[in-house]
């Protein structure tokens, strides 16, 4: 016997809508887990798509700038966690690459460093930690390391 359903795939999307901004995919595999009908999830997305209401580009535009401005991520980064929304890589490639015309790189990198760093860099331990975390992070490793290098006492470097 199916448990009785109060809200359409419609209701419960909106509901979802109205907590944060999804993307198509990540709509879809909530309304999935609430084991509402196939039929019903897509004819759902499809009216709140032409509605306006789901938009992959304005959420990737969205995140790309929350992942540059608050969680202080290059380009790299920002377009993978984009395409693990759900996103196509297309879309998240010039999601990207709008929010990086409007906000230099060097300036997030500069901001993720300043977070980390309290003072300059004192061996060559702290220089590979700041190192990886920034490459994980998703900046450029040429950028990472001139950055680094610049904030190092003496000659502090990459090599052993």
């Amino acid at each position: 016997m199916a448990k009785p359903r109060s809200l359409s795939a419609y209701q419960t999307a909106v509901r979802l809508l109205a907590r944060r901004e999804l993307s198509t995919g990540q709509l879809r595999d909530r309304l999935a887990q609430r084991e509402l009908p196939p039929s019903e999830i897509e004819a759902a997305i499809t009216r709140l798509t032409r509605e306006r209401a789901v938009d992959d580009a304005r959420t990737a535009l969205a995140y790309a700038r929350r992942a540059a401005d608050v969680k202080l991520r290059g380009q790299s980064r920002a377009r993978r966690e984009i395409e693990a929304m759900g996103i196509d890589p297309a879309t998240a490639r010039r999601a990207v690459a709008e929010v990086f015309d409007e906000v230099d790189e060097e300036s997030v990198l500069e901001r993720a460093i300043t977070k980390r760093l309290d003072g300059p860099i004192r061996d060559r331990v702290q220089f590979r930690r700041l190192y990886q975390a920034l490459l994980r992070q998703g900046f450029p490793p040429d950028r990472v390391a001139a950055a680094l290098v610049v904030r190092s006492e003496g000659h502090v470097g990459m090599e052993e």
